[in-house]
């Protein structure tokens, strides 16, 4: 796994994803129904999406995008609403129903064991989601489900397809495990890559995979 650039940091102001246990004893009640009605988190996830499409760099516009835990739709709606065809998958139930996503195919599943056949999607998108998945490099349950993430995203992928994932990892030890995982159990070739490293404000982090043919 390659990174662009020198990098070092370490977040010490506790986030939700280390405070719960599941992504759904956090986004339950008040809480969901807030962030699912924030136009703020929606122009953000937006703004991100945008610039994961510039990293995917996808040459077909009728190309089948999975959003994977695609929370209340917010990438998936602005991916549809440019002309890509989309099936938008979450755990939480409850988030696919604030908007009216019937078009993006939403899917309530869990993203480690996606129920698609191999080789179905053209690329994969993931917006915020993957630090849920993996937070604790000494986490065996965790290490378990990441291996399952990328192991289940390279079957259903076409052959010289990709997958983007924006997400918050705590410090770069995080990082270096998951593209350890990655190198030692599949076949993706890939890098991460940094958005403004040295604020901790402005700072994006993407993973971006490539499934040789």
């Amino acid at each position: 796994m390659k990174l662009n650039g020198e990098y070092d940091f370490n977040i010490k102001k506790k986030r939700p994803e280390e405070e719960y246990e599941k992504v759904s004893d956090y986004f339950k009640g008040k809480i969901l129904t807030q962030y699912a009605h924030s136009k703020s988190m929606m122009r953000i996830q937006q703004k991100i999406t945008k610039r994961a499409l510039e990293l995917l760099s996808l040459k077909n516009r009728n190309a089948l995008i999975l959003d994977a835990g695609c929370g209340p739709g917010f990438a998936s709606i602005y991916l549809k609403e440019i002309g890509y065809k989309i099936v938008a998958l979450d755990l939480i139930s409850e988030f696919l129903s604030f908007y009216e996503i019937k078009d993006l195919n939403p899917i309530n599943s869990d993203m480690c064991f996606p129920p698609f056949r191999p080789s179905t999607f053209d690329a994969i998108i993931s917006i915020s989601a993957l630090q849920w998945i993996f937070r604790d490099d000494n986490n065996k349950l965790m290490i378990s489900m990441l291996k399952s993430l990328f192991q289940a995203f390279f079957q259903i992928l076409k052959p010289t397809s990709r997958v983007l994932m924006q997400f918050y990892p705590k410090n770069k030890e995080i990082m270096e495990k998951i593209g350890k995982i990655i190198t030692n159990h599949t076949e993706f070739h890939g890098q991460f890559i940094i958005d403004n490293p040295n604020s901790q404000k402005k700072r994006k982090i993407f993973l971006l995979l490539n499934k040789k043919s």
